[in-house]
């Protein structure tokens, strides 16, 4: 019987940091990871533009043999994830899944927060699509979000500036536009996964009463909690600890890019067509 890969996929390197927390949680899966870092960054696109190049890698991955795929990606979760659970797996796709990051991280945020006020930092994609507001609220209404963009963060940590003094007046700025909103804020959200990276900068800047939360964890214990759900998904996986890698864009580039994220040297190959 074929065995098949869980897919993860995102705009470019940040995905890799959910990657990671995934592997570690659920080392004995396949996987294969996709970047489409040649069109990235996906947080200044339009809704239409995110959901055709997701679907599209989506697709791909799906032809590679994955029946479940992971948005490792905020944007794309916020932009694409409901079109492509909603119109296109129950007419092409009935028997595969695509899973996002942002409603396993609002389900349990509320836990996180005792004055129910909670900010979150992310794209200007995740931010202006209202998504985090809109499910945290369905899981925990009482809690208050307050929302920040960070358009600049993706660029330096991809530029790899991130531990850099240049980096220190983006990132005081954006905790100081969020704080400033809410006296009440208690529990920050990094709602894009390159912003693991920058932790070190920020907690310079963060008041040490304030929770920060990343998402690699969150999502893999949801993972793992649906794969348990899910035995008809779960049974098809391959159990081989195999790990593939793939990029859109170019592979020297991303695999020196990659170890940063996974703080481990890979060797990705070019993603091909269909």
């Amino acid at each position: 019987m074929d065995k098949f890969s869980i897919g993860v996929f995102d705009s470019g390197f940040g995905g890799l940091t959910v990657f990671k927390s995934i592997v570690q949680k659920l080392p004995q899966y396949d996987y294969i990871y996709l970047g489409d870092n040649a069109r990235s960054p996906y947080g200044d696109h339009s809704f239409e533009t995110v959901y055709q190049y997701t679907l599209e890698c989506v697709e791909w991955l799906f032809d590679k043999g994955c029946p479940l795929v992971i948005l490792a990606c905020n944007t794309a979760s916020a932009k694409a994830l409901r079109n492509i659970q909603q119109l296109d797996l129950p007419k092409k796709y009935p028997n595969h899944r695509v899973l996002g990051v942002i409603r396993p991280t609002a389900e349990v945020i509320g836990d996180f927060t005792y004055t129910q006020n909670v900010g979150v930092m992310g794209t200007r994609g995740t931010v202006n699509s209202n998504s985090y507001p809109i499910e945290i609220n369905h899981f925990s209404p009482e809690v208050k979000v307050y929302q920040q963009a960070c358009p600049m963060w993706v660029p330096i940590i991809e530029n790899g500036e991130h531990l850099n003094d240049g980096a220190d007046f983006f990132v005081k700025a954006y905790i100081q536009e969020l704080l400033q909103q809410s006296d009440d804020i208690d529990c920050i959200l990094l709602a894009c996964t390159h912003y693991p990276l920058l932790i070190p900068k920020i907690e310079q800047y963060l008041p040490k009463d304030i929770k920060l939360l990343s998402q690699g964890d969150i999502v893999a214990n949801s993972l793992a909690d649906y794969l348990k759900r899910h035995h008809e998904i779960e049974a098809y996986l391959g159990k081989t600890e195999t790990r593939e890698f793939y990029t859109s864009g170019d592979v020297v580039s991303f695999n020196n890019h990659a170890s940063i994220f996974l703080g481990e040297e890979i060797a990705a190959k070019k993603m091909n067509n269909k």
